[in-house]
């Protein structure tokens, strides 16, 4: 295929499970062809209006907002000025659109997704989805009957999109976290931890901000005295909402050793790499990088994602022996023995492993960027 020079705007964002894949499909483009240009287009006062300018590219902010579920005096003022902020982003969209003239455009979710591919369709515009989830977004639901092709992370995407646009891509990943580690990096991933080669890893990762339920959760079990935890060492992220709290907590437990608390990991895949059974959140990014890296693991899905999207993420990876599920509602209870006994059958966690590896789709940047100069 020839990679031209083409104009390419990419909307969305909100989280970074929207973000990175964005950002991704933007560096591949421009690898394809230094002389692209691209133009991302967010939601103001969201975190890709920072994001975006730090990985280098250009972004413009749109003034949507979405509806405030939580009852209160404040939201429901702001949810009284939704449909005049639309209104006033469709007109912004099309408007950025025509001074543009891209090629293509390609939408990854998010409020800033719906009017500008809106905006870019009714323009005729050929334009891409990329869902990163096993259960689609609303935005992407609401497009995918306008678009082109869809491109997806999970197979079944046809209760949700026309079959005929659906691609299976993945979603793309960081390249420091799309293979299974190897002995030298584990070695050096062992190394930078501080921890001891011949005891067993677990790695607790609640995402960026940390997880009050994972975190409460591992401190029941150091209350209960760390049952089963002689022959274990823990890398503990919990958030940097959660440091100080955690500082106490630990500091109260003097006795307790081999744990390593942290706020945030800047090093994820040698944290990925030292571990033996990692513990997590099921956002979409953070699947696709546990099976390239054929990680067993075992899933908390957060109760506090719209539609239950990191259930269906954790339940497709279930359903095919590829990874456990424990409830954000047991968590506290159940978790921690979950992962010790997991850590005491070899012949389990390599089942894991070997059945996330197979579901890994490592390429995804690659595809998506075919699929965008197919439709140029």
């Amino acid at each position: 295929m020839e990679y031209k020079r083409i104009r390419v705007i990419i909307s969305g964002g909100g989280t970074g499970g929207h973000i990175f894949p964005a950002v991704s499909i933007g560096h591949k483009l421009k690898e394809l062809n230094p002389e692209t240009e691209i133009l991302f287009v967010g939601a103001e006062g969201k975190m890709e209006m920072e994001k975006v300018p730090a990985e280098g590219f250009e972004i413009v902010g749109l003034p949507i907002a979405g509806v405030q579920r939580r009852l209160s005096l404040k939201n429901l003022i702001s949810n009284l000025t939704v449909p005049f902020r639309v209104l006033d982003s469709v007109r912004r969209a099309r408007r950025i659109v025509k001074a543009f003239k891209p090629d293509v455009v390609v939408g990854v979710g998010g409020y800033a997704s719906a009017p500008l591919l809106w905006a870019a369709t009714g323009l005729k515009i050929p334009a891409l989805i990329q869902e990163q989830n096993g259960f689609a977004g609303l935005t992407n639901k609401m497009l995918g009957g306008r678009v082109q092709k869809v491109c997806v992370a999970y197979e079944g995407m046809e209760k949700f999109f026309p079959a005929h646009k659906i691609v299976l891509s993945g979603n793309p990943i960081r390249p420091s976290v799309s293979a299974p580690a190897t002995p030298e990096l584990k070695a050096e991933a062992l190394r930078y931890y501080g921890l001891d080669p011949a005891k067993k890893h677990l790695f607790i990762v609640g995402g960026s901000l940390g997880s009050g339920t994972l975190n409460s959760a591992m401190k029941h079990w150091i209350q209960d005295g760390c049952p089963g935890g002689d022959n274990l060492e823990i890398i503990w992220q919990c958030g940097k909402y959660y440091k100080s709290s955690t500082d106490a907590f630990m500091a109260s437990h003097p006795e307790v050793k081999g744990i390593r608390h942290y706020d945030f990991i800047a090093r994820m895949d040698l944290a990925y790499a030292a571990s033996d059974v990692v513990v997590s959140r099921s956002g979409a990014s953070t699947v696709s990088e546990l099976c390239a890296m054929g990680k067993p693991t075992i899933f908390v899905p957060s109760p506090n994602v719209a539609e239950d999207h990191q259930t269906h993420n954790a339940m497709a990876l279930v359903r095919r022996e590829a990874a456990l599920l424990v409830k954000d509602s047991e968590a506290v209870d159940e978790l921690l023995p979950t992962a010790v006994g997991l850590l005491e059958s070899p012949e389990k966690m390599a089942a894991l492993a070997r059945n996330a590896e197979k579901m890994a789709l490592r390429n995804a940047a690659q595809v998506i960027c075919d699929e965008i100069y197919k439709l140029v």
